[in-house]
């Protein structure tokens, strides 16, 4: 699940949260916003044994990420807001801060 909060000066909190996985005892969140960095954004395990992580991100943009567990298996975020097939042949997630332009007024 993604939570997105606008926060201002064009910054959204964003949270990136995964439900309980059988087998996993760590999960780290990698994505163009890190580098693809395998190790430095590492998700907190809750009580309930679901996953997240909350990261201050630039709006107005896209960014592609994927789920990193145990340090040997990839997985995606069923609640992404996209897909994009990625060099690998799989595809990485998308998370959207691009806000939609708002209708204008009907006369």
């Amino acid at each position: 699940m993604l939570t997105k909060r606008k926060l201002g000066k064009g910054k959204v909190r964003v949270t990136f949260q995964m439900p309980p996985l059988k087998g996993v005892t760590q999960l780290h969140l990698v994505g163009d916003f890190n580098n693809w960095s395998m190790a430095e954004t590492p998700m907190t395990l809750a009580a309930d044994g679901s996953w997240s992580a909350a990261l201050t991100l630039e709006g107005d943009r896209a960014y592609q990420y994927r789920y990193f567990a145990n340090r040997q298996t990839w997985r995606n975020d069923g609640a992404a807001d996209a897909y994009a097939p990625n060099i690998f042949g799989s595809d990485n997630c998308v998370v959207s801060l691009v806000e939609e332009p708002k209708p204008a007024p009907k006369k």
